[in-house]
This record gives C-alpha cells, structure tokens and sequence, in this order.
C-alpha cells in the first residue's frame, strides 16, 4: 500500500534544533540501563508558509543503539541539514534519496523527515494520517513497563496500568529477571494479552531460560538476541513456541524482509523514529501485511510529537497487536504539545489536524530546552 497521494514540495528555509531534557514520572529500567530524564533532539523545519516539527528519538548514550544525541545533533547539523537545504525545494518523499548518502544514522534522518513532512502536510491542510493510509480514528494502547525492584513491585505497577485502561501489557526482562516476574504477572492478573521485551539480553546459551517461558502464553517475546543475530534468531525460533518479535534486528525494510525470509521472526515492531522514518515504516508494513505478518508499534519514550505520529502510523491495517503508543501521562506530568495523548476506554485517538494535527506548548519547549541552534540557507 504505498502512499496514493504524495505531499506537497516546500521551500526550506531553515532548521531550528533543540535538545530536551524532560524528568520522566518515574525511571524507567530496561535490561541496559535506566533513564529519568529524557534526552531528546527536537527538529523544526522553517518554512516560508509555515514550520514542520520532528523528533530525533535518540538517548544520551549509545546504549540502546549505536546512535546518540550528540552524534545526532552533530551528523544533522553537519551533513543532513545542509544537504536538505541545498535543495531548497524538497518533497517529503524526497528526503530519504537526498540523505542516503550519508551512512546509517536513521534516527536523525527520521526526525528531520518528519519535520519536513509535517511542514508539508500542513500546507495542504492535510492530516499524516490520511497520508500514511490510516483505516482507524483510534488504536488500541498497550504499556510498556520497565524493570522493577522485585516481582511484587511489578505486580503492583501492572494492576495500576490496568486500572488506567491499557489493553496489553509489556514487561522488560533481562537475564535473572525474566521467569519470576513474568509468573508473577500471569498468576496474578490471569489471561491478559502479555509480552515480554529484552531488549537483546540474552544468548542462544540461555535458550532453556528462554524456552520456559513458553508456558505462559505470551503474545511474544521481543528482541531476546543481539540486532544482528539474525541466523540465531531463526535457530531460536525453532526452539519456542512463543513467537519471536524482532525489533532492533529491523532496521529497514530490507532487513524485515531478510529476517522473514529465514524465519528469524513471526512478528515485527515498527519503531518509524529509529528506521528512517514514516515512509520505511510503511514500506516495512506493506512488506508484512503482504506475507500476513502481524506488526505493531513500538515506541521510544515519545515527546507528543513522535507520539502522535506513531498514532497515525498504528492506524493503518496491517497494525493488528496493540503497540506502545500510550497516554503522555505514561512518561510525562508535562509534555511539550498543548493536548497530549490521553486514554480513553483502553485507546489513543488519532489526531485529525493538518500534519501531525498538534500545537506546540512553547513555554513547555523553553523550559526543557538546554541546547539550541539555528542553521538558514
């Protein structure tokens, strides 16, 4: 299903880039670290007919992935802005073509794609979901919770997310930390949708760890080897029954569909901020729903920004698990958008203004703000 109608070519004036540092609710621990502030690089395309927002999703340190705010903030300023700016006019859909020369680096290239697209659709009075090919007005919200101090705590925070209205449950896991929390969740809260995330933690040496939680009923395990284990991953699928999810291994299309083709992976997660951007990420779900692989959508700490980007990307039809993409209140007491996503009976709402359909709190971003640069033509 690519995109029936592409945006609108703008004339690009500048970028505007800030890094955020915003206090999460409470910290979040995954089997590689914890984060209670988050880092954030915050793109604004400058236009004459108006600006475009973006978010480059990285975290302070190239823990999660090779990629990280400073690396970021120099690759963009250095070579992907000034490359988009010497091309004055530019289409969204030509963004990708004009940065593919520059190696890697996706997830500075999907927030300064973003921000053109936004920028683009804005002008049209054109909603990104219309554009993606959304089917839905809303998507189920699942939540992703992190490591906690012990199996009770975990117990206690998923009845809260419950409580709340969330549809699924995630929980991080990592080596000793895996089949007594996900026990104590199964047998407290019963058959609830369940999955497990361990962010690359494991081994095939942990295969008989891995293998035991078979035995409660996960929706799937996500991501329990390295991004490039790709042959293990095929070898650890054999071994379960609980589906594979890949989610770092997916970084392209191309990816995706190596690792279907060697039966690495039943499930994928879309992450649009750490792939590239919004066209792969479409480019990713039309390959799936075409092989009849079931994706959903993962989330990276999200400012209201990439959240309701990732709303409008959920709704498309081969999105058929609830994903990440859950209330602001999740992560934030203030995000930087002036109506953040809220749940509402267990789903999210996609937004129907033009673009990314939000308006940014300005105070909120100066507040947040501990760096800023301006690059014009």
């Amino acid at each position: 299903m690519p995109i029936a109608r592409p945006a609108a070519s703008i004339a690009l004036e500048g970028f505007e880039l800030r890094v955020l540092h915003i206090p999460l609710v409470a910290p979040f621990t995954t089997s590689f670290g914890t984060e209670s502030v988050r880092e954030v690089i915050v793109v604004r395309a400058l236009t004459g007919d108006g600006d475009g927002w973006g978010e480059i999703v990285t975290q302070h340190a190239p823990l999660y992935s090779s990629e990280y705010t400073h690396g970021a903030w120099d690759v963009a300023q250095r070579f992907l802005i000034p490359a988009l700016l010497d091309a004055h006019t530019v289409a969204p859909e030509q963004v990708a073509g004009i940065l593919d020369p520059f190696i890697g680096h996706r997830m500075a290239k999907a927030g300064v794609e973003l921000a053109v697209l936004d920028a683009a659709l804005r002008t049209e009075g054109r909603p990104l979901g219309e554009y993606l090919g959304a089917v839905r007005d809303r998507v189920p919200s699942g939540v992703s919770v992190g490591i906690q101090h012990d199996a009770a705590t975990l117990v206690d925070t998923v009845r809260g997310y419950l409580d709340e209205g969330y549809v699924r449950i995630k929980i991080k896991i990592k080596p000793g930390r895996d089949v007594a929390e996900t026990a104590a969740v199964r047998d407290e809260f019963g058959a609830i949708p369940l999955q497990v995330d361990a962010n690359s933690a494991y081994t095939l040496a942990d295969v008989d760890t891995l293998a035991e939680l078979d035995r409660f009923d996960l929706l799937l395990i996500e991501q329990p080897l390295a991004e490039d284990d790709i042959v293990d991953h095929a070898t650890l699928a054999r071994r379960l029954r609980t589906p594979i999810c890949l989610d770092e291994s997916i970084t392209s299309a191309k990816a995706a569909g190596d690792a279907l083709a060697l039966e690495a992976t039943s499930v994928i997660n879309i992450k649009a901020g750490r792939i590239g951007g919004y066209l792969e990420a479409v480019r990713i779900h039309d390959l799936c729903r075409d092989a009849g692989v079931p994706v959903w959508c993962g989330g990276m700490l999200e400012t209201g920004i990439g959240r309701a980007a990732n709303a409008a990307l959920a709704a498309l039809p081969g999105f058929t698990l609830p994903g990440d993409v859950s209330a602001s209140s999740r992560f934030y007491a203030r995000d930087i958008v002036t109506e953040p996503a809220v749940l509402e009976d267990g789903h999210i709402a996609v937004p129907t203004g033009p673009g990314l359909g939000i308006q940014i709190d300005p105070a909120a971003l100066d507040e947040f703000t501990v760096d800023r640069v301006e690059l014009r033509r």
